[in-house]
């Protein structure tokens, strides 16, 4: 990891250097006041004072210069329009266009501070975190506390973009004021139409959404998708960007993860029944269910590793194998063979094409709507959780054409056969492949990861406010000077292989992963052997069990918006995540059966429990995730979304054969044997999670 020090060296501006906080000097005050405490020569209480002076003056020298900034910029603008109005006068074609150029360069000046002040919000951020792991003190919280609220803060000079917000506003409207007027003046033979919107505009504004507090829906939808956003991009990078961005084909990536999640649900409610069907025991559902997720394992990887080429062929492919995939599942009735039916869903398995869906958005969408996009792709899974149950609800009929059954087990992998060749023909239509750009193609990790995303994309008020989970990294990516330039290029390349990622996860990123395991072991469990439970306990109709699925998809928005918006503004992440790990926990030990009978309240009301539960946890332990993954893990085909997939997989694949292998021993046995596991992952990853708390906290 290359040294911040040196970093933010490099990312100096030339003329403003004596502007920046002193990191360098900050981070040797804080080695001497370990020293001199160690030595008995200073008291804790002094150094608090001492160092909380001494922050207050580097923050006072920075937001000084902001307002010296903004009052610079507030001149300039004001000669602009008087230069404006007199053109109203005497209209001047020549005149206009050097004007909007003009006010360019006022905007391209602008985003120079706005990384200004994006640098030294990064700087604080790491200054208080090394504080507090050097001295075990909270003192990020006691300072921001403190200094933000009060009515002569200066940090809220940084927490508050306001002054900046109205310079970007004021460059905007006049841009597009000019540009009208020169649409007024010319005739479209002289000059085509300006485009709508300024790509001076759209960096500002991008800019300033970085530098937003902006712990909300988007935002935790962006860090629960795991998709990795850029590092600091400049107006160049944008315009690129806009190059490669498809509307349309950014559409057919949501659109394949809806219908993939749709995929993968919709034969939930009917999997006992079509292993009945076929003579098999009704707990086979397990296996038929799982199949997919065994595929997944597995393409997962190919996937990752085709999008580094290309995004159209790999879509093509995995419509074609899904259409395969449901088609065997369908004809498998027919044919009497259960081979056939597990075939085709491992084919739809072979088909998960949601590492390049991930891809597309983190390469090719601007980053002024990734955030956007990338809420998009959490709302469509969410969306396709709900529609597959529903949709197999839906589906109660029986009938022959020719030598083809249309019932309700076979008509889910009709309707997604057809539905997967619709997608193909619109596909193929509609898609733009984007142009690879050389270092994609050489796998040169060129944007950041997640885990400087926290630092960069969330903007300044989040990195001093959260209490992420303890930046490993630190460290040694703070020994300036330590190591050469190659050992430090050498750091940046991306995992070759799935061995080498594993060696870059932390002991946090470990307990993250476990927790993802966890609480996936425990909704796939939940989910897949509900038509088994039910029908044994209730005997619920297929309808019935729809139904109940469907209503648990159905949380999955609201309980995001809910955290996302509210619940993260109010507590911790780490607090959230260790409250919503017990909560799972008490969901599980409330869905054991013992007491007879097993009462529907009990069943539905610990099911939603658990389940509302794992979703909170779920966003909020890929929030984390996304902070504390090596930099190294940001590209290529070993990457870190894939390893939280994976994880995720696996723990599907586990819970599924454990439902299959529980069955042998009877249904009534079914529920309790298989919340058993669930209960002793759960509390093995509530003591990791502690654990790991108290040393890094």
């Amino acid at each position: 990891m290359v040294a911040f020090g040196k970093k933010l060296k490099e990312r100096q501006i030339q003329e403003w250097q004596g502007y920046y906080i002193n990191y360098k000097v900050m981070k040797k005050k804080v080695k001497e006041y370990a020293d001199q405490i160690q030595a008995g020569a200073l008291n804790q209480r002094y150094v608090l004072k001492d160092f909380s002076r001494m922050l207050d003056k580097e923050i006072e020298k920075v937001v000084l210069f902001l307002l010296e900034q903004q009052g610079v910029f507030a001149s300039q603008i004001s000669q602009l329009n008087e230069q404006q109005d007199s053109l109203q006068e005497q209209p001047d074609i020549s005149k206009v266009t050097e004007l909007r150029e003009a006010y360019r360069n006022v905007g391209r000046d602008l985003l120079k501070l706005l990384f200004f002040v994006e640098i030294n919000a990064i700087g604080l951020r790491k200054i208080l975190k090394k504080f507090d792991k050097r001295f075990g003190y909270k003192f990020t919280d006691y300072y921001v506390k403190t200094r933000a609220n009060h009515p002569y803060s200066q940090l809220q000079q940084v927490f508050n973009n306001v002054g900046l917000g109205a310079v970007v506003g004021a460059i905007s409207r006049n841009l597009a004021d000019l540009q009208d007027r020169e649409g007024s003046y010319l005739s479209i033979y002289d000059q085509p139409a300006l485009p709508l919107q300024d790509p001076v505009v759209d960096s500002m504004e991008a800019a300033i959404d970085r530098l937003s507090y902006s712990t909300n829906f988007l935002n935790f939808s962006v860090q629960r998708s795991l998709i990795m956003l850029e590092e600091l991009p400049t107006p160049v990078e944008e315009h690129v960007d806009d190059q490669r961005y498809h509307f349309m084909s950014l559409l057919l990536n949501l659109a394949n993860t809806f219908l993939y999640m749709i995929n993968t649900y919709i034969v939930v409610p009917t999997a006992d029944d079509y292993s009945i069907s076929l003579g098999a025991a009704a707990t086979v559902c397990g296996i038929v269910i799982g199949a997919m997720a065994v595929a997944q394992v597995f393409s997962s990887v190919y996937f990752s590793a085709w999008s580094n080429r290309s995004y159209f062929r790999p879509l093509v492919f995995s419509s074609i194998v899904l259409f395969v995939g449901n088609v065997m599942y369908a004809l498998a009735y027919d044919l009497k063979s259960i081979p056939v039916l597990l075939i085709g869903r491992i084919f739809c398995g072979l088909g998960s094409a949601r590492a390049v869906n991930r891809r597309y958005i983190s390469d090719c969408v601007p980053l002024r709507i990734r955030m956007q996009a990338s809420a998009g792709f959490v709302s469509a899974s969410a969306l396709g959780m709900a529609c597959g149950p529903a949709l197999a609800g839906l589906l109660q009929t029986n009938f022959k054409i020719y030598k083809l059954t249309f019932n309700q087990d076979t008509l889910p992998g009709w309707v997604m056969a057809f539905a997967w060749l619709i997608y193909l023909i619109w596909l193929w239509i509609s898609f733009r492949e984007p142009a690879q750009e050389k270092d994609e193609v050489n796998n040169v990790p060129q944007k950041s990861n997640a885990a400087e995303n926290d630092a960069l994309e969330r903007g300044v008020v989040q990195p001093l406010l959260l209490k992420s989970v303890g930046d490993e990294q630190d460290n040694e990516g703070d020994q300036e000077g330590d190591g050469s330039e190659e050992a430090q290029e050498e750091s940046r390349h991306p995992a070759n292989s799935i061995v080498e990622a594993y060696r870059l996860l932390t002991p946090s990123v470990k307990v993250q992963l476990l927790i993802y395991f966890m609480l996936k072991y425990a909704m796939e469990v939940l989910l897949s052997e509900s038509s088994v439970v039910t029908t044994y306990y209730f005997s619920w109709s297929t309808s019935t069990v729809a139904i109940f699925l469907a209503c648990l998809g159905l949380t999955v928005l609201p309980v995001n918006i809910l955290v996302g918006s509210y619940i993260s503004n109010i507590f911790e992440d780490r607090q959230i995540l260790l409250a919503s790990e017990i909560m799972v926990c008490l969901g599980i030990l409330l869905s054991f059966q013992v007491i007879i009978p097993y009462s529907v309240p009990q069943y539905v009301c610990s099911g939603l429990l658990m389940f509302v539960s794992a979703e909170v946890l779920e966003g909020v332990n890929l929030s984390l995730l996304s902070r504390v993954m090596s930099s190294r893990l940001s590209r290529g085909t070993y990457n870190g979304g894939l390893l939280s997939t994976e994880a995720g997989t696996i723990a599907r694949v586990i819970a599924d054969v454990t439902i299959t292998l529980a069955g042998y021993l009877g249904q009534s046995k079914l529920l309790n044997i298989t919340l058993l596991p669930s209960l002793l992952i759960c509390i093995t990853s509530i003591f990791a999670t502690c654990r790991t708390y108290n040393s890094l906290y």
